[in-house]
This record gives C-alpha cells, sequence and structure tokens, in this order.
C-alpha cells in the first residue's frame, strides 16, 4: 500500500493531474500565439512608422520653396511636375 506513488493504476494521474494538464496546455499554446500575434503587430508597426518619417517630394519643394533655395517660377513648374499637371514650354 505505497499510496504516494499514486491511486494504483500504475501512471501516478488521476482527475485533477489530467485537468491540470489540459489546462496547462491550453495556456501554453495561448500565450505562444499571443507572442507570434504581437510579434508580427510589433514589427508591422515599425513598418509603418518609418514609412510615416519619409517626406512627401510635395513637402520637400515646400521647404526649398520656404528656405529660399529656389524661386517662385520654379517652385510652381517643379509642383506641377510632381502632381502631373501641365508643362509650360520651355524657350530656346
Amino acid at each position: 500500500m505505497m499510496w504516494w506513488y499514486g491511486n494504483g493504476n500504475g501512471n501516478g494521474m488521476d482527475g485533477w493531474g489530467y485537468g491540470l494538464m489540459a489546462v496547462s496546455m491550453v495556456l501554453f499554446w495561448g500565450l505562444v500565439i499571443y507572442g507570434v500575434i504581437a510579434m508580427f503587430r510589433y514589427l508591422g508597426r515599425q513598418e509603418r512608422s518609418v514609412a510615416a518619417t519619409r517626406p512627401v517630394p510635395e513637402q520637400v519643394l515646400a521647404e526649398r520653396f520656404a528656405h529660399g533655395q529656389i524661386d517662385e517660377p520654379e517652385y510652381r513648374q517643379r509642383l506641377d511636375a510632381l502632381r502631373g499637371g501641365p508643362r509650360p514650354l520651355v524657350k530656346p
């Protein structure tokens, strides 16, 4: 009568052991799935933040105009070119 080896069925598992094993398995796989989803969301957020920090060409052009690097006719010409609008004829 060695009760510390289980309930006599040889493997030492009873109803509580199987229940605890099932709950722990569900928790383990839940944490694994949550970790994978969190990793993909984190990596996706980084890619979006990098794309958001890139300046739009129109913003760069406006900054150059504001700093006086280009004059108004050149600004308008380049802005039309960026937007795909009509291009003025170049006089030879």
